[in-house]
């Protein structure tokens, strides 16, 4: 299965008609969050990515909750938030949100560490987890050299060990990766990222 996925959109047009172009090529699509800014412009966002024909798995950033993405979805888009999804086999877990509680104020979906835990709780095992926020200790550093990432999302990656974890959220490390035990993990960015996965 190729897989095209990415993060950050943040409404911009000309990134998102980059990446249904590159749809064209793909099996499925994953979105790691973040498609507006700041709860404002979703449907709008959400519209620059009509014209991605396969399948669509997206899970919700700090930037729209989940039910928010859920009505500005196309149909055939699968938000996942605490939820599994299958395509050929191909076995998927989704978790949005900001992972630990962010400084942005009340705008912000965040979850605490405990919260996502529980959810993520319900995974015994998955191909790729998708979330928007990385795991501590990689591809999670600030440009203030900061490491924000999730105690959580890494303790689930180590209990899975999913071939992939694709994440989000801090910019300053888009593009950047790194392995927790045998599994991949990728802080994607809005520009086409592409993986292989076989059953």
């Amino acid at each position: 299965m190729r897989i095209l996925a990415f993060s950050d959109l943040h409404a911009a047009r000309a990134r998102a008609a980059d990446l249904v172009a590159a749809a064209a090529d793909a099996d499925l699509v994953i979105g790691a969050g973040d498609f507006c800014n700041m709860r404002q412009g979703l449907d709008q966002a959400m519209r620059l990515l009509d014209g991605i024909d396969v399948p669509l798995v997206v899970v919700p950033g700090n930037a729209e909750s989940a039910e928010e993405l859920i009505a500005a979805s196309a149909m055939g888009t699968h938000v996942l938030h605490g939820a599994p999804a299958e395509f050929d086999g191909v076995r998927l877990f989704g978790l949005g949100y900001g992972v630990p509680v962010t400084p942005f104020g009340d705008w912000s979906c965040d979850l605490t560490e405990a919260e996502a835990g529980a959810m993520l709780d319900t995974c015994t095992q998955a191909d790729i987890l998708i979330t928007h926020s990385p795991p501590k200790g990689v591809a999670d550093v600030t440009s203030g050299g900061q490491s924000v990432g999730s105690t959580e999302i890494r303790a689930a990656i180590e209990r899975i060990q999913p071939r992939l974890a694709l994440c989000g959220h801090i910019h300053d490390s888009w593009g950047q990766e790194g392995m927790i035990g045998a599994t991949r993990v990728v802080n994607l960015g809005p520009t086409p990222n592409w993986f292989e996965v076989s059953i």
